[in-house]
């Protein structure tokens, strides 16, 4: 894993225009480092090793601040369940259901054709593709 540094954290949050904080440092360590894909309850887990007194409230309020400023996306991966995923290159995803495992697919590895005719006054902003697999059955 490659070492992410707070001057790495500072950078990335000034380079994006986001406020710096310590708290929103250590969220963008944690989701920064490598590549990710984790939901806002293991993202304050970690991020609470190094910076305890963080809220439930301040993870969501950056999450949501980090995907309005395109740091992250968030996946519906069920339909109780979102990861944010530090990886916002064109990809696709791969979602085991048995183990909750998410795993990026790329781009060039699934061929998607044609668009929906869209309703007046609405532009296509990005397609996902999430490929739901279970282990296979003996």
């Amino acid at each position: 894993m490659k070492d992410y540094s707070i001057t790495d954290a500072v950078a990335c949050l000034r380079a994006a225009g986001v406020p710096v904080t310590l708290q929103r440092v250590e969220i963008a360590r944690v989701l920064f480092a490598q590549p990710v894909h984790l939901s806002a309850d293991q993202i304050l887990a970690r991020v609470r090793e190094s910076a305890p007194d963080t809220s439930r409230a301040t993870v969501y309020n950056t999450l949501r601040l980090f995907r309005e400023k395109r740091l992250v996306r968030a996946l519906l991966v069920d339909a109780e369940r979102v990861v944010y995923d530090s990886n916002t290159t064109l990809h696709h995803h791969l979602y085991d259901i048995d183990t909750g495992e998410v795993r990026d697919v790329a781009a060039d590895e699934v061929m998607v054709t044609g668009t929906p005719r869209l309703p007046p006054g609405v532009e296509l902003e990005q397609i996902d593709v999430i490929l739901r697999v279970r282990s296979g059955r003996s």
